[in-house]
């Protein structure tokens, strides 16, 4: 059995705040420990996406510059292809300004609404005062201390929930998605989106293993199970967060 997953790195050269990288880092290690290649394929501007080609996609964050210049390029020449993939159910992993794109639109300080993909049901307004800061979540897909996420955000936006998409967690430190109703992040079918930057699945291996597993299920049929491996290394990671031992 060829154990390889192919991940699309969307704008990876454009897309990179706050060392969004890492989260790729940690499902290539956290594969390659476990005899698992994770073959990382870039996609950018007036690239071809071809969503059959893959099994996860990462959309990572940008400041405002960067995500209006790829903006026109995601949503009328990749977009259609997009939302096939999230038809399709492949795996996504979309942090910050990505997450803001694959929702319905962005509306500015002035009121002006910027189109964005559609493919989940999210909306995002602006405001001057940012969010900034370390992060404490409490997983809806884990329970208890292990499943909480720990991580670091950095957001203008104030992000909402439409019908269908439920919150990836409850937010225990920090403002997640709008510091208004405690929620972090969102899941549609396989899309998982958040605010947490580069330090989110290096801090988080219960959410790592749990996006590489996806992708080998959907590959090799739901009974696959991912093999155990030691989260010695990134348990200690978790320690360097303030809110650590706290909930």
């Amino acid at each position: 059995m060829n154990t390889t997953i192919r991940l699309c790195h969307l704008y990876p050269d454009l897309l990179n705040l706050y060392g969004d990288r890492g989260n790729i880092l940690s499902l290539k290690r956290r594969a390659q420990w476990r005899d698992i290649s994770l073959e990382v394929l870039p996609v950018s501007l007036d690239e071809n996406f071809d969503p059959r080609l893959y099994d996860m996609v990462f959309l990572g964050g940008g400041q405002d510059a960067e995500q209006n210049l790829l903006r026109k390029d995601f949503v009328e020449k990749k977009g259609a292809a997009v939302k096939e993939a999230v038809d399709m159910e492949k795996i996504f992993l979309c942090i910050c300004g990505g997450y803001q794109m694959m929702g319905r639109y962005y509306e500015e300080h002035n009121g002006e609404r910027i189109d964005c993909l559609g493919a989940i049901d999210v909306w995002t307004k602006g405001e001057k005062e940012r969010f900034v800061g370390d992060t404490a979540y409490q997983s809806e897909l884990f329970p208890g201390p292990d499943g909480i996420f720990y991580g670091f955000e950095n957001h203008g936006g104030r992000t909402y929930l439409g019908e269908g998409v439920k919150p990836l967690a409850k937010v225990l430190t920090g403002s997640g998605n709008n510091g208004e109703d405690k929620t972090e992040g969102a899941i549609y079918k396989n899309v998982y989106c958040t605010y947490s930057h580069g330090s989110f699945l290096p801090k988080n291996p219960l959410m790592t293993d749990f996006l590489l597993e996806l992708a080998l299920r959907s590959r090799f049929g739901e009974e696959y199970s991912l093999p155990p491996l030691s989260m010695e290394l990134e348990m200690e990671a978790r320690k360097s967060s303030p809110a650590y031992g706290k909930y």
